[in-house]
């Protein structure tokens, strides 16, 4: 039959991804979690310190979204039933939205799936509009951070520019991009400029600040405008004293802002937040919004309580801690003679190891040792820039960052990271 020589093809491509060993696809099972502080899986029976989890202030295990994620089940069911323009949306989605534009100081906001789904459908939305009908035309530049997380990625490819139409500046380099803008002022309507906040594989803050700065020099010259769009999946609920992500933490401010619900927040879902006239054009042509359901009841509720509790005295506390806990981390780490791929102020910490095999050999030492770290390999990275990215969590205790520092020292030394 014709599709088995199509099914040897694919075969042909795991096997060639197993050879280079970059395959992602044997994930460690989880059974479920201890009741410490800071609580470690359990895989096969066995407990696991965690240090490579999003969960930046441990919220997805506190009791207060528990209990709002149970009795969100109990008011609203499982699941959502439908997309919300068919079955109606769920007091507690608006409620949500409601509270995610409050706390990001904005007029109102969309929660999706997942982030990811919300830079696929916003980026789309803002760059192609929704159809051929659209009154929006479809002469933008799109300018982007050269290393964007694949979801922006995706999302700008999926509006079908031309060549020319896609613009990438160097690295956290805002003036660069005034460059640009200076280039190709006479040619486009607009300009969408889009970047992470923080860059999740080594920690490192956008400067939203001067890129604010570049955006409102350039807006008057192009006919519609620059917009700034930020996926700050990684910033919200886990950086700046209150929790307002690459926002709070560089003094600049995106026109359109994605975030998360599944890492600081500690629940699922993604979520934008904008002005309500953008907000209002999204819901009528966010495509993974209309015709994907959104998060469960019970989520949302979840949710909604982490919004409440990171917005709390509670909340600023665990985002104090988790500060006291990297600085600690770098400190200690530095002393033991590690190399950090990045001076990071976040909770990723990428630990420079500069060799495929002996980064994977680090990894499995410790996963021989009770710690669930991750490698992070080319193509992933640059070659020669294989790292170790561990995550800092607000629970982790002083007892079990020594009890890690420890661990990493001695199987550094084993597998020849350090001397």
């Amino acid at each position: 039959m014709p599709k088995q020589n199509f099914y040897q093809t694919l075969k042909a491509e795991v096997a060639r991804i197993d050879e280079a060993q970059v395959a992602k696809r044997q994930e460690n099972v989880i059974e479920g979690f201890t009741n410490d502080p800071s609580p470690k899986a359990i895989i096969a029976g066995k407990e696991y310190q965690i240090f490579n989890s999003n969960d930046y202030l441990g919220l997805r295990h506190h009791v207060t979204l528990k209990k709002a994620e149970h009795e969100g089940s109990e008011q609203y069911g499982a699941g959502p039933g439908a997309v919300r323009f068919i079955s109606g949306s769920l007091k507690v989605h608006r409620d949500l939205e409601k509270a995610l534009a409050k706390f990001h100081g904005r007029e109102d906001a969309m929660v999706f799936s997942s982030a990811f789904a919300a830079n696929l459908a916003v980026l789309f939305s803002l760059i192609k509009g929704q159809s051929k009908d659209s009154l929006l035309n479809n002469n933008t530049l799109v300018l982007s951070d050269e290393l964007n997380h694949r979801s922006i990625i995706d999302g700008i490819r999926l509006a079908g520019l031309e060549s020319e139409q896609k613009q990438i500046f160097p690295h956290l380099k805002p003036s660069e991009a005034a460059q640009v803008l200076e280039s190709n002022k006479d040619k486009f309507d607009r300009v969408v400029i889009v970047t992470d906040g923080v860059f999740s594989m080594l920690g490192e803050f956008q400067d939203l600040k001067e890129l604010r700065r570049v955006v409102d020099q350039y807006d008057s010259v192009y006919k519609e405008g620059v917009l700034l769009v930020v996926d700050d999946a990684h910033g919200v609920a886990g950086s700046g004293a209150t929790g307002r992500g690459t926002e709070e933490v560089s003094g600049g401010k995106a026109d359109v802002l994605i975030g998360t619900l599944g890492k600081g927040f500690g629940a699922d879902g993604g979520y934008v937040v904008a002005d309500q006239v953008v907000i209002d054009y999204l819901r009528e042509s966010a495509a993974t919004y209309i015709y994907s359901n959104s998060i469960s009841g019970a989520t949302a509720a979840a949710a909604l309580a982490s919004v409440n509790l990171v917005d709390s005295a509670e909340g600023q506390a665990l985002l104090a801690s988790a500060k006291e806990n990297i600085a600690y981390f770098k400190e200690e780490m530095t002393k033991a003679g590690f190399a950090f791929a990045a001076d990071s102020n976040h909770a990723i910490q990428p630990l420079l190891i500069g060799d495929a095999t002996k980064t994977k050999a680090l990894t499995k030492g410790l996963f021989d040792e009770g710690v669930l770290v991750t490698n992070i390999n080319y193509p992933v990275v640059p070659k020669g820039r294989d790292e170790i990215r561990v995550q800092i969590s607000a629970t982790h205790t002083r007892e079990d960052l020594v009890e890690f520092i420890g661990k990493i020292t001695e199987v550094a030394k084993k597998v020849g990271v350090l001397a």
